[in-house]
């Protein structure tokens, strides 16, 4: 696939930076190689594989969900500068 220099300057538009002409012809070579090569892995035959979400076979360790450090809670509003019940008292910010 070929990227011409108009599709670079397009996408430096789009991305909001600034290209010369001269680094826009060479980006375009290099686009354009990037697409090639996504092409070439477009043409492998992955039928079978298993989806990955990491190249490590290693199982992350499980813990039991239980609260540990609950009921604290008048330690943790006393760093507030206004309360309401058990509850921060914030600035309103939405009109």
């Amino acid at each position: 696939m070929t990227v011409d220099k108009n599709a670079v300057k397009k996408i430096a538009r789009l991305a909001r930076i600034q290209v010369s002409d001269e680094k826009a012809e060479l980006l375009s070579a290099d686009l354009g190689n990037i697409l090639n090569w996504i092409e070439q892995l477009e043409e492998v035959d992955t039928t079978g594989v298993e989806p990955l979400a990491s190249v490590n076979e290693h199982a992350l360790p499980w813990r039991e969900d239980i609260v540990t450090d609950g009921n604290i809670t008048e330690q943790v509003l006393k760093n507030s500068p206004e309360v309401a019940g058990d509850f921060f008292v914030v600035p309103k910010v939405v009109e």
